[in-house]
């Protein structure tokens, strides 16, 4: 039987900090100009790093996990744009189905379609999505919001019931900035709840390693023309902290 390693990736730096304070044993490797953080979590050999934006440089970093770190588990944590009109600031999106909406290789195959898997969609694991679920849920419960972050910075970004969602994300190499972007990618792909720049690309890598695999996305902007405004502060101020308190439920559930 394999021994158990979590890997645990980050989209932003700030994401990692708060997870990075969670490990006991704490232990750094350089490796491609990426730092993996490695040590115990709840008792469980766990290996944390920053990806890097977009998707080459998210496939590369859990390509290391996998061959280098042996990692038999994956955890994605980062922000998100809202493509549903039903998303607000503040509200989590974990990954039921991820679809990189830049893939086009047609006329060879149908838009969207990945090469050679002949598959559209990755979906996250059942067993992995349950956790996940359980652990967001519990953020959510008896104002426990009030306890992890200031009330300043809640109504600084209008968060005041933040709910979760299961379902389909959409990930390329753009940054979202204008409600044109948005519109066609509602129009190619109307069941996608937000988008990003990694999870679809770390979903392919881990399915074709046969590496159970979870998603869980913060939703930072509208992916408008607002989108750049607040996004470093919520960054630091929100989405880090999101980020260590799930991960820290996750592993009580593990």
């Amino acid at each position: 039987m394999k021994k158990r390693i979590i890997g645990i990736m980050g989209a932003m730096p700030e994401e990692i900090e708060g997870v990075v304070a969670l490990l006991s044993n704490c232990e750094v490797k350089s490796m491609g100009q990426r730092s993996y953080f490695t040590g115990q979590i709840n008792g469980i050999d766990t290996v944390v790093v920053f990806s890097r934006w977009g998707k080459v440089a998210a496939s590369t970093t859990v390509t290391t996990l996998i061959h280098e770190f042996k990692i038999t588990e994956l955890l994605f944590t980062g922000v998100a744009g809202a493509i549903s009109p039903d998303l607000k600031i503040g509200d989590i999106v974990l990954g039921k189905r991820l679809i990189q909406h830049d893939m086009d290789a047609r006329p060879l195959m149908k838009q969207f379609e990945i090469p050679l898997l002949s598959k559209t969609y990755l979906e996250s694991d059942a067993t992995h999505l349950a956790t996940a679920q359980k652990a967001i849920e519990i953020v959510f419960e008896n104002k426990r919001l009030h306890t992890i972050f200031s009330e300043e910075d809640l109504k600084s970004f209008s968060i005041s019931e933040p709910r979760l969602f299961l379902g389909d994300i959409a990930s390329g190499d753009q940054f979202f900035s204008s409600n044109e972007q948005k519109n066609n990618l509602n129009t190619q792909l109307p069941a996608v709840l937000c988008v990003e720049m990694e999870g679809a690309a770390v979903a392919q890598v881990c399915y074709e390693y046969e590496i159970p695999f979870s998603i869980i996305r913060t939703i930072s902007d509208g992916a408008d023309e607002q989108s750049h405004i607040d996004f470093p502060s919520f960054v630091k101020k929100i989405s880090s902290k999101y980020a260590a308190e799930i991960i820290k439920n996750i592993f009580l559930e593990f």
